[in-house]
């Protein structure tokens, strides 16, 4: 009993440096890696990176170092960290297999962050045809509010796989507008009351200077084509309004605008 009683002590006489020098190595370890983390996370902020992946980048570098004073306090004790590495490194792997998709969404968010082909607030079009307002740009997914007030939210493979348009990106933004008048209509006279309704409208710039075309001799009808300018975010006010305001014109002054229709004869 006292043999067996005095290897008990000496194991623990011998461990006890180890495991002493191993809570130091870990207390001091993380109170460093806190305080690189902080640094990393300004340096990273600085550097012009968006907000949500800088916030990753920190936490996967954090992580990084704190595996790596796991491992290394591991080895104090004798643990054979070459298995554990090799164990580690199969265990990611199947975890990224089984998360394929989610890995593809968080590498395409990843590179939205860094590319910044839009970000939050520009109007766009994206998803295989979602237009709608940025609202948020996640690791995952990016949300998009539409005109309707619905909200959108497409996972970021299917953002970066498709064509993306930012109408609003480059700040301001040409509305593109047909309106279509009767063969027996005058042009000019067309041309002259859209001009005057792009005056009238408070959003329009005058530079670039807004022109109006004939785009088309169609079936039944003359199509002027006109492209007001504004800043991205009066698109829609402008759109609508120059919809509303050239219909009421046309009536006023005489001007049709021709539609499809049917004639039925009877034998």
């Amino acid at each position: 009993m006292d043999i067996n009683m005095q290897n008990m002590m000496d194991i623990l006489y011998g461990y006890l440096p180890k495991v002493v020098g191993a809570i130091l190595i870990l207390i001091f370890g993380f109170w460093i890696i806190g305080i690189l983390s902080k640094y990393i996370r300004k340096g990273i902020g600085r550097s012009g990176i968006d907000d949500t992946l800088a916030k990753f980048l920190t936490s996967l570098l954090t992580t990084t170092m704190k595996i790596m004073l796991l491992l290394s306090v591991a080895s104090k004790f004798g643990v054979n960290t070459t298995s554990f590495i090799a164990i580690l490194g199969a265990l990611t792997v199947g975890i990224g297999m089984a998360l394929n998709g989610s890995v593809g969404h968080l590498a395409s968010g990843v590179m939205l962050m860094i590319f910044k082909p839009f970000k939050v607030g520009d109007l766009v079009t994206i998803g295989g045809g979602n237009t709608g307002t940025v609202e948020e740009i996640s690791a995952f997914n990016t949300s998009l509010r539409t005109l309707d007030n619905k909200k959108i939210i497409i996972a970021n493979n299917n953002v970066t796989g498709n064509t993306i348009t930012n109408i609003s990106g480059q700040g301001t933004v040409g509305v593109e507008l047909t309106f279509g008048i009767g063969y027996n209509d005058s042009i000019d006279k067309a041309r002259k009351i859209i001009l005057e309704v792009g005056e009238s409208c408070p959003h329009i710039l005058k530079d670039p200077a807004q022109g109006v075309v004939v785009a088309e001799l169609a079936d039944s009808s003359v199509n002027l084509a006109t492209r007001p300018f504004c800043n991205s975010e009066h698109y829609w006010d402008v759109y609508f309004f120059m919809q509303e305001h050239v219909k009421k014109a046309f009536d006023a002054q005489g001007i049709s605008i021709p539609f499809p229709q049917m004639d039925v004869h009877q034998n």
